[in-house]
């Protein structure tokens, strides 16, 4: 360790003497505390808010964690630590059980609630919007908030909810915003210092484990960046450029690790996984190796855990395939017995007959094999074994689409990444720069790794330059998707009123970024008015007006352009357009103006005064249009909930809430305003508990782009129809009224899995209902969750019968796997 300066051990014990409470609890930590750690600490513990953005795996949830510290050493403070993902609650749930208690912290994400009144909380959050907006009792003593991921507010699905939060926590609560390396970080602390006070900005670009970048050309790890030049100057490697205008793999490689040096020529043979050899001698059509060669490659290299990330499902299920059928094992035989272990306890309360359906066995021998996939399509027990056994160094090879890199903690030694692009639901596109940046994060294991290592695969289109530029770009912006829904306007009129809710709405980062924008445009406006002041004197004449004469003078020419361009026009058009000509031409000749011998000189000044004066409209036309926008949606929002009567008038003439108005407070989702009404027209009264379940799930389901449309011949029958064409017609009505007041709209139901539901609340065996579903376990456990968040709502605000109707489907859809998948 370096020995510190006299001048730095003063500032060190100054620091420490200052800072009580951060010191002790830096020292409590396993490893030394970074700056930007303490920085983030002593913000806190001087009574600030922060907003600390730093790459992935820097350990800014340190921080967060120091905020909870701060809360449990007085005697009734809280602190809640909201995350964007069930997965991400759960597992910190975990990590702080461990270190409080379980009588010290509760978890509450929609389907699972476990000591929900304890001191610290973890939770999703949508559940803190939701107890904001319901003055839960809960909210009492709440000192910190911690918002992990909060570059989340980004999502154009969900986004919305953090702004929410950020909005209406009460004053007093202190906000740790944790979010990856932005390029904007400034703006977005500048937008939370307005709305929730004093509040520092710290931003680390530092990562605690340098990265490597690395190309895997057949055999050969060759180096991103060229040693002499550093990553900072994004020097791209020689050789891989010779490589790519078709030169071949020169024999200078680096290559890492001496194992892998003695086993180079070994690698440019054929290989029994099916390695084809090179076709010419033009090296952008080498093949890929296999990919239980890649990972052989990175076990004698000593480069392993690896996360390979493979941008579909079905890719990361073929891959375990591959390393299975070639016989490769990377575990012995204390690791296999401590990872059946593992899972066998984690498993135990699952039937056989489930296990079978999911294919257990074959799954738990990968496992021990040493190789895993982590997708959406598994079941959430069976992921959460995954990253178990992998931060344990049990599994070393895990096969992963790009969820894994959203803030699980899961770091690996080395990040493998096949193709730089991926399916965005409507086309192939390329990975952006954030992207490549939130995947490599996970490389590089802090306390246990030297450096990280992220590896692209060489691909006949791969362009050197192009990767290089993705690694060596490290940030991306973040901006606001925050808009007013229905259920967000009903709780802001019920607390505010309708005026005070405008103006709230107008202090959304949405508004702010709007805002910003304005005043570099009004700026603009400003300077060209100060250019146009200029031009008007210049243009002056002492015989009239000149801009009136050079305002004739264009319309002339352009009625002239527009006869050269629409040669076609009709005769009758062409007769109209030469009079307008002649009368501007006639009234030019007798503008006093058209004397004046220095009518040219005025003519070039008018000409910059016109041009500049159609630029200034347009850029005053934006500042029109920006400015207020939220607050306009806003309006056509409660404009509809008045023709719905969710709103009306007093006779003071302020809007207040009906009673419908009052029941969709506690309505919350995409389709708050159908499930309100629906409920409203009682559409839904005569369905059985199956049915309901059924229904439900069409309004949260949201089918594959391929997924072809359900017939009536694939839905349950009887009540069950007849209360869905009712559904789909009252959403027709909506959603024409939506777009009427210039509203977006909305999807239509989705019937596609209700038939699945049906059947499973019905208690139908697992094998069946998935085939019924066609769908993954994991799937499927999703989408039953999400029935089961809108089946909760309804128990609590539908009028009997329909509310003993929506818990008996709860706890009907509520069983099996779906029970068991929470923590």
């Amino acid at each position: 360790m370096t020995e510190l300066s006299a001048a730095e051990r003063f500032a060190a014990a100054q620091s420490r003497a200052s800072h009580p409470l951060t010191a002790a609890f830096a020292a409590s930590q396993r490893f030394e505390l970074d700056p930007f750690q303490l920085e983030g600490c002593a913000s806190l513990e001087e009574g600030r808010s922060v907003l600390v953005a730093a790459p992935t795996g820097a350990g800014k949830t340190i921080v967060g964690e120091f905020a909870i510290h701060l809360a449990m050493l007085t005697s009734r403070d809280k602190a809640f630590y909201t995350t964007p993902m069930k997965a991400l609650s759960n597992q910190k749930f975990r990590e702080l059980t461990e270190v409080y208690g379980p009588e010290n912290v509760g978890l509450l994400t929609g389907d699972t609630n476990i000591n929900g009144n304890a001191r610290i909380v973890v939770m999703t959050t949508e559940v803190l919007r939701n107890m904001l907006y319901a003055g839960s009792s809960a909210l009492r003593d709440l000192r910190f908030v911690v918002m992990d991921e909060v570059h989340y507010l980004a999502d154009r699905f969900r986004g919305a909810v953090w702004e929410e939060v950020i909005i209406h926590l009460p004053e007093s609560v202190r906000l740790v915003s944790l979010s990856a390396t932005v390029s904007n970080a400034e703006e977005f602390g500048d937008w939370l210092d307005t709305v929730r006070g004093e509040t520092d900005i710290i931003v680390s670009e530092t990562r605690p484990v340098p990265l490597e970048q690395h190309v895997l050309v057949r055999g050969d790890l060759l180096p991103l960046f060229d040693d002499r030049a550093g990553v900072a100057a994004a020097q791209v490697n020689q050789e891989l450029l010779r490589i790519r205008s078709g030169g071949g793999p020169g024999h200078d490689r680096k290559r890492y690790g001496q194992q892998a040096r003695r086993d180079a020529d070994a690698h440019r043979r054929p290989h029994r996984h099916g390695t084809k050899q090179l076709r010419s001698g033009n090296a952008r059509r080498l093949e890929r190796i296999d990919r239980p060669e890649v990972v052989d490659l990175l076990g004698r290299a000593n480069l392993l855990p690896a996360i390979f990330f493979i941008f579909s499902r079905a890719g990361c299920d073929g891959a375990v395939q591959q390393v299975r059928r070639s016989g490769l094992r990377l575990t012995d035989a204390d690791e296999r017995r401590a990872i059946r272990e593992i899972v066998e306890e984690r498993t135990r309360n699952l039937p056989d007959e489930d296990l079978a359906v999911l294919g257990f066995w074959e799954w738990r021998e990968n496992l021990e094999r040493g190789v895993a996939a982590h997708h959406a399509g598994l079941l959430p027990a069976f992921k959460e074994i995954v990253e178990e056994l992998f931060r344990r160094k049990l599994v070393k090879v895990v096969f992963a689409t790009e969820t894994l890199a959203l803030g699980i903690n899961m770091p690996a030694r080395t990040v493998v990444l096949e193709k730089l692009e991926k399916f965005n639901g409507e086309a192939r596109v390329a990975i952006t720069s954030g992207e490549y940046t939130q995947l490599t994060g996970r490389a590089g294991r802090r306390g246990i790794d030297v450096e990280g290592h992220a590896v692209v695969q060489w691909s006949e289109s791969m362009d050197p330059q192009a990767v290089a530029a993705l690694a060596s770009r490290r940030t991306y912006p973040l901006n606001s998707s925050f808009r007013p829904t229905y259920n967000m306007a009903v709780n802001l009129i019920d607390q505010f009123g309708r005026a005070r809710a405008r103006e709230i709405l107008e202090s959304s980062f949405a508004q702010f970024q709007a805002d910003r924008s304005v005043v570099g445009l009004a700026r603009e406006v400003r300077a060209a008015e100060e250019s146009l002041a200029g031009y008007r004197e210049a243009m002056t004449c002492d015989r009239g007006d000149y801009a009136e004469y050079a305002q004739l003078r264009q319309e002339v020419s352009e009625l002239e352009k527009l006869g050269r361009k629409d040669a076609n026009a009709s005769r009758a058009t062409r007769d109209e357009r030469t009079r307008r000509i002649q009368s501007l031409r006639r009234r030019l000749q007798h503008h006093p103006c058209h004397s004046c011998p220095e009518r040219e000189s005025h003519a070039r000044w008018a000409e910059r005064y016109l041009k500049l004066s159609k630029r200034v409209e347009r850029m005053r036309g934006q500042i029109s249009s920006r400015t207020g926008t939220v607050a306009r949606v806003f309006d056509r929002v409660v404009d509809v909930l008045s023709e719905l009567d969710y709103v009306a008038r007093d006779d003071d003439g302020r809007t207040m809430l009906t009673a419908s108005g009052r029941r969709m407070r506690r309505i919350y989702g995409e389709r708050d305003l159908l499930v309100a009404e629906s409920l409203r027209t009682g559409i839904w009264d005569r369905l059985d508990a199956p049915s309901l379940a059924a229904l439900v799930c069409a309004l949260v389901y949201e089918p594959r782009r391929d997924e072809a449309g359900v017939g009536e011949r694939g839905l349950p029958r009887g009540a069950f129809r007849t209360a869905l064409t009712a559904t789909e017609d009252l959403w027709q009505r909506l959603d024409d009224l939506e777009r009427d007041h210039h509203l977006p709209g909305s999807t239509p139901p989705a019937p596609g899995l209700s038939q699945a539901m049906h059947s499973w609340a019905r208690g139908s065996i697992l094998d069946r209902v998935l085939t019924e579903a066609d769908m993954a376990a994991g799937d499927f456990v999703r989408w039953a969750k999400q029935t089961i968040d809108l089946l909760d709502q309804l128990s609590l605000v539908a009028d009997a019968p329909l509310a003993t109707t929506a818990r008996t489907a709860l706890d009907a859809v509520r069983r099996g796997i779906v029970a068991y998948a929470g923590v």
